[in-house]
């Protein structure tokens, strides 16, 4: 299982690197409106240089920091400022789809770079996020519902109406009627809150990954010093604060070391990698062109679909129904206030991004 996992995140991760080259033109918009502002070329890859050294240790910081702190009692799974920060994470990813991610897929999916026949025709932006976030939501049901189904199925005893114990996992203690079968136990539950956590974990970093290939290569690509700049500022504290989010889902996922630092190590390097390579597609790369906008619009359609499913439903929506919130109703403003910050701070960071 944890080699399938692996390479799925690195057969991901590597079909990523190649959308540079999927978006790559020599043709230009004839609409396009040049900007004045040609930049000072050496200028600007100064910034891309700093660009690459400070996300790196943006993301790689904001990820590392909630699985670095689980070991701290104050910051365990079951205590209020572990979902305070939870629900600052939530909101920030669901600022990130809605207010950072699906304008750009729009403008891109609306160009007048584009011909009207489909896409001045359709509203294929909130489509393929719907799209997305159904097929995420189906993708999430299955998995959970296979390995469930998996672990039953070597747990149950063969013969019925007995109890048994059984070496699955911790010994848990299964009762067999003639009409249905339950288990009881602890290590079940927590066995099966482990393979949902893993599942939003892997699939919230395809979604973060996705943009941030994408937008790693157009900061790469640009040469503006003066549309750089500010670019980076916001991209700092938007890896910092997406990676806070995926961070606290891989902490509560419990997976082995190896798996998570391959998990840290991609979502660290996307966005440097994703510079570096539109650095060197610079003098082919067009933002413009039909092929680029088409291939961005739906890929960001695509991942905004799936942040705000996963940050509303899996994120969200599982803590603020937890019965430890509900009862607590000063937890429960904590986290709606912290809901807020968290989406109005990456919401802010839109004016300069």
């Amino acid at each position: 299982m944890k080699t399938k996992e692996n390479s799925f995140i690195s057969s991901l991760f590597i079909c990523l690197l190649y959308l540079p080259v999927l978006v790559t033109a020599e043709c230009s918009c004839e609409n396009e409106v040049l900007s004045k502002d040609t930049g000072n070329k050496t200028k600007a890859l100064k910034y891309k240089f700093v660009a690459i050294s400070s996300i790196l240790m943006a993301g790689a910081v904001g990820v590392s920091l909630p699985i670095m702190v689980k070991k701290i009692p104050t910051f365990g799974p079951q205590n209020n400022i572990f979902f305070l920060i939870k629900a600052f994470a939530g909101g920030v990813i669901l600022a990130t789809a809605f207010v950072h991610i699906l304008p750009d897929a729009y403008q891109s999916l609306t160009s007048p770079c584009l011909s009207e026949k489909p896409w001045g025709v359709f509203p294929f932006t909130g489509f393929l996020a719907m799209v997305s976030a159904i097929l995420t939501m189906m993708m999430d049901t299955f998995a959970t519902s296979f390995y469930k189904s998996s672990h039953f199925d070597k747990a149950l005893p063969v013969n019925g109406d007995e109890e048994m114990l059984g070496e699955h996992e911790g010994h848990v203690h299964v009762h067999i009627h003639p009409t249905h079968g339950h288990a009881h136990g602890s290590t079940e539950s927590s066995h099966h809150l482990m393979i949902t956590q893993r599942i939003i974990s892997q699939v919230l970093e395809v979604g973060i990954v996705v943009h941030s290939v994408i937008i790693g290569v157009a900061l790469g690509a640009s040469q503006s010093a003066k549309t750089i700049k500010p670019l980076v500022a916001a991209l700092i504290f938007h890896q910092f604060f997406e990676g806070m989010g995926l961070g606290g889902c891989i902490s509560q996922a419990k997976f082995k070391s190896r798996a998570i630092a391959m998990m840290l190590v991609i979502f660290s390097l996307t966005t440097p990698m994703g510079i570096a390579l539109g650095m060197g597609i610079s003098k082919i790369y067009n933002e413009n062109s039909p092929k680029a906008l088409v291939v961005e619009g739906i890929f960001n359609s695509l991942s905004a679909g799936i942040l705000i499913y996963m940050s509303l439903v899996d994120l969200l929506g599982v803590d603020f129904m937890n019965p430890l919130m509900q009862t607590n109703l000063k937890l429960l403003l904590g986290s709606n206030l912290s809901l807020l910050l968290g989406a109005a701070s990456m919401s802010l960071l839109a004016k300069w991004s």
